[in-house]
Order: C-alpha cells, then structure tokens, then sequence
C-alpha cells in the first residue's frame, strides 16, 4: 500500500531558532534551517478513504496543522512523555470535533499516566465541559493496526529513559534515543527508508550524535536514512555536504513516499 511520510517537525526540543541564540543556523535564511519540534504524520489510502496518523503531537502541533493544511486525524502514536512530544494535545480539540468518534491516542502505561496528569481536564469523567477534547487513551501493544496499517513498536533508550520508536512498513521512526537495544535490530530488518535522531556532532547523554547515528545506519543498512530531532549545532546544507548519499538530513515539511 502506497504511503507517505511528512515530517512535521525536525527540531529539538528547544527548536530551531533556539530563544536568545544568534549563530549561524539559528540566524540562517535556509528555510531547512528553521526547525519545529519532532513530530511526523504518516498519510495512506484505506479503501477510498485517505488516513492521517500522527506521531507525538508536541508544542508546535498547532503551527505545523495549519502549514500542512491538515483537516483530520485518524490516531495519535506516543514515543514518550517529555513535553516537547506531548503539549500539543490540546490542539487535537477542533480536529477531534469532526472525527465520527474519539480519535484513539496509543501510549504505553508511563507515557499514558503523563497524559493524563498533565491534561487532567481531558481525560477527567466528572468533566462534562462540552468542548474538550473528544480523544481516549489506548494501550499501546507491540503491533497496533490502525485501518489496514500495521505499527510495530521498536523498544529504545533515551538516555536511562525507556522509549519507543515505530516501524511501519518499509520504514522507521527512531526519535529520541541514544541508544538502540540489541533486541531491537531484529525489528529493522530489510528497511527501505530508516528516520533516526541525530542531535549534534558531540555526545549527548540521552541522544544519538551524527557519528553514532551513521554508525546505526551502517549497521541497519536501510536504502535511505534521515536525520531528525537536530539541533542549531548542525546546518542543513554544511551537514548534508559531509553525509554519505543515502543519508539526508530531514527538515519541516519534507515528504517521503513509503510502502505499508
């Protein structure tokens, strides 16, 4: 089934301007330099119907919708809690408004205890406020089908902290890591397109760097490998230049046609 990728963020959790910063990528006029907080969307037809799948809605949700024209979303992924991945949810409101029913939001048990402290009045049943947002947590299971596609959970460490990535189909999504459990590599067989976090140059306690990250590429031998969650420390067109040419440095809005 043919798919599509749109990279809604590519930043880190700081972004891209980063506040009170003027060096050179933060200053640059590269559009590709300009990076909102890390978030893709997954896009497919379902029998006649066209289906959007987010993954993490953070801070910049709302900013990143409007720039994609998006008019619906069939289901949310959650990689973790951190609020560069979750702040966003709150914008779900008017989308959720014209979904037939709840738009389903997929976490794990810690990701899914988060959710519901930080937006309480969401997922409260003695809150009877009519504009809320109309979404339910779900438990998010090794393989979760949504429609007539398959997302297979990658398990990962950011840092001490357990997270999750998503194979679907002939890609991955490995945001927010640092490292890549053995266990894992056997879920990234046979990769067409591989999208891994890629900081900084420099080691980075709790994320991958440029040189670990084509290490893992190397190791996982995709057809075609992105960086994202990158920092002001890289620039699009300088970095890219020292990349080999199946790995790209991913940027807001870039689209990327998958196989489900």
């Amino acid at each position: 089934m043919e798919a599509e990728i749109v990279f809604l963020g590519s930043g880190t959790s700081m972004g891209v301007p980063t506040l009170g910063c003027s060096c050179l990528v933060c200053a640059s006029s590269d559009p590709r330099d300009s990076r909102t907080r890390p978030s893709i969307i997954v896009l497919f037809d379902d029998g006649g119907a066209k289906r959007c799948v987010l993954i993490d809605s953070g801070p910049d949700f709302r900013q990143q919708a409007l720039r994609e024209n998006l008019h619906s979303i069939d289901a949310v992924l959650y990689t973790h809690a951190h609020a560069d991945h979750i702040l966003g949810l709150d914008d779900l409101r008017p989308l959720s408004f014209k979904s037939p029913g709840k738009i389903p939001l997929y976490a794990d048990q810690a990701t899914a205890a988060v959710l519901r402290h930080v937006f309480e009045y969401t997922f409260s049943e003695s809150n009877h406020y009519p504009y809320k947002a109309r979404v339910e947590l779900r438990p998010l299971a090794e393989r979760t089908r949504i429609f007539d596609a398959d997302f297979v959970t990658v398990p990962l460490l950011h840092g001490t902290l357990e997270t999750v990535g998503f194979r679907f189909g002939n890609a991955a999504y490995l945001t927010d890591m640092s490292d890549i459990p053995e266990a894992s590599f056997p879920l990234l067989r046979d990769l067409d397109v591989l999208i891994v976090d890629a900081l900084r140059r420099t080691p980075h306690p709790s994320h991958s760097n440029v040189e670990t990250s084509l290490k893992f590429v190397e190791k996982i031998r995709p057809q075609r490998a992105y960086f994202t969650h990158i920092a002001h420390d890289l620039g699009h067109v300088e970095t890219e230049n020292e990349l080999p040419s199946n790995v790209r440095m991913a940027y807001d809005g870039l689209r990327i046609p998958i196989e489900l």
